[in-house]
């Protein structure tokens, strides 16, 4: 029962805003509007769900120049250190 309760306020709480958005369309009398109301909160919604893009083309980039670093350091640990 404890747990019921916070469990159902987080639920409310949560979906109050997306309640509130659709609450706001249903009320619009003319059709073209509240159509154009619904297109605007899908496209709100989609905006609000789609996720962050991934910095996986800055990482490639670092990944790289790690890479030409490191073979830099040993091209130069090769001229001081031969036949060791």
């Amino acid at each position: 029962m404890k747990l019921l309760l916070p469990l159902s306020l987080g639920l409310l709480v949560g979906a109050a805003p997306a309640l509130a958005i659709e609450q706001n369309c249903r009320f619009i009398q003319a059709k073209a509007e509240r159509e154009a109301c619904y297109t605007k909160q899908e496209a709100e919604l989609a905006a609000k769900r789609k996720p962050e893009p991934t910095a996986d083309s800055k990482s490639l980039e670092t990944i790289q120049q790690m890479r030409r670093d490191d073979a830099e350091v040993y091209r130069s640990m090769r001229s001081i250190c031969r036949g060791c």
